[in-house]
């Protein structure tokens, strides 16, 4: 058996599983536990199935499974690539008993569950996570999105899937950049929770991260069920879940100018946590320490901490933010490890100031 763990995400609705497995064994039993099955459709990247597919036919070689491919990379999550992957569908016969499985990094499962989410008003979806990124965010907590031509996951839903199946041996295959973009998360995730879990990270670096360490499981376990408990008391981020947003404003702007080309998803966190720690020294009292300690962390991981964009540019489009509330810029800040506070509104000189300062660091 590969199972390491299960960490329950349960909402008000819904109690959703997130297994974390050695492997992908173990997959064909959680899916036939699913009643009612019709047919199964499989929602991933050619270059991912390239390299797994001969595991998931001999893994899934009982279920009658038809693949939908779709491009890799943020800009092939745009509403407009939704079309024609409904009409595979539609073509396909899928009815309102059938399952989308989502197997790859955050793009895929956020697209195949927005998918998922709309198609004949809602269909069943789970999600494979096959990046350290999507293990530790985007796969857990129900959120599904695609991209508009001025702004990241402004069209989407609160959606959850039938459970999480993340087997860990498939990261061993993941370049260097990839498992950065998932520190970048969990570094975030730490300062968020604060405790062990914060001191943990700090002592740790990149040359720690492998399928094979110890750490590795016990650092997205973590972050798993951080998320799982803001998740649990607030679905549908009316409250506690924005402070997961934490990094995240800075981060939407530098994706956004530079058209999702230069920085990955998580080395614009990276960059967007410095600059809410910045903001945080001045309008929450944070100490300056934290800000040096995680500088100091994202450099042990091989992140970028500053940017060379232009401070104006990134406020401008901080003003399309989806967190924003009557054209006010709000920010998720820290008092301390462990203690965030979110909705803060902050003025666009106080942004580029911060910025400046970050670009000095």
């Amino acid at each position: 058996m590969s199972l390491i763990e299960t960490v329950p995400v349960n909402t008000e609705h819904k109690s959703v599983p997130v297994h974390l497995h050695s492997n992908l064994s173990g997959l064909s039993e959680e899916i036939a536990k699913l009643p009612g099955v019709t047919s199964v459709f499989l929602i991933t990247e050619k270059s991912i199935h390239s390299i797994y597919s001969k595991y998931l036919e001999r893994e899934l070689s009982s279920l009658p499974i038809k693949t939908i491919y779709i491009k890799g990379g943020e800009k092939s999550k745009h509403i407009n690539r939704t079309g024609e992957v409904y009409n595979q569908l539609i073509e396909y016969g899928a009815d309102r008993k059938s399952l989308i499985l989502a197997f790859g990094g955050g793009v895929v499962g956020d697209f195949a569950g927005f998918i998922a989410s709309t198609y004949l008003r809602g269909i069943r979806f789970v999600q494979i996570p096959t990046t350290l990124l999507a293990c530790v965010d985007s796969s857990v907590g129900g959120k599904v999105a695609v991209n508009a031509d001025f702004g990241k996951n402004m069209i989407g839903s609160f959606y959850q899937p039938e459970f999480v199946f993340a087997p860990l041996s498939v990261l061993s295959t993941l370049p260097d950049r990839e498992w950065k973009c998932g520190q970048a998360e969990i570094i975030k995730h730490s300062l968020l929770s604060g405790g062990e879990y914060w001191e943990k990270v700090k002592t740790h670096s990149f040359k720690d991260l492998n399928v094979d360490s110890t750490i590795l499981p016990y650092l997205i376990a973590e972050s798993v069920r951080f998320k799982a408990n803001v998740v649990s008391s607030d679905e549908k981020e009316t409250g506690l879940r924005k402070i997961l947003n934490l990094g995240h404003t800075t981060a939407h702007a530098i994706e956004s100018v530079t058209k999702y080309k230069k920085y990955s998803h998580g080395e614009a966190v990276a960059i967007g946590l410095v600059t809410a720690l910045l903001l945080s020294e001045q309008h929450s009292e944070l100490d300056p320490v934290t800000t040096k300690e995680t500088i100091e962390s994202l450099k042990n991981y091989g992140l970028p901490f500053q940017t060379k964009l232009k401070s104006k540019q990134l406020t401008k489009h901080m003003l399309h933010d989806k967190k924003n509330v009557g054209g006010s810029i709000r920010f998720v800040l820290l008092k301390s490890p462990g203690s965030p506070i979110f909705d803060i509104p902050i003025d666009s000189e106080d942004i580029i100031l911060a910025i400046h300062k970050q670009k000095g660091i």
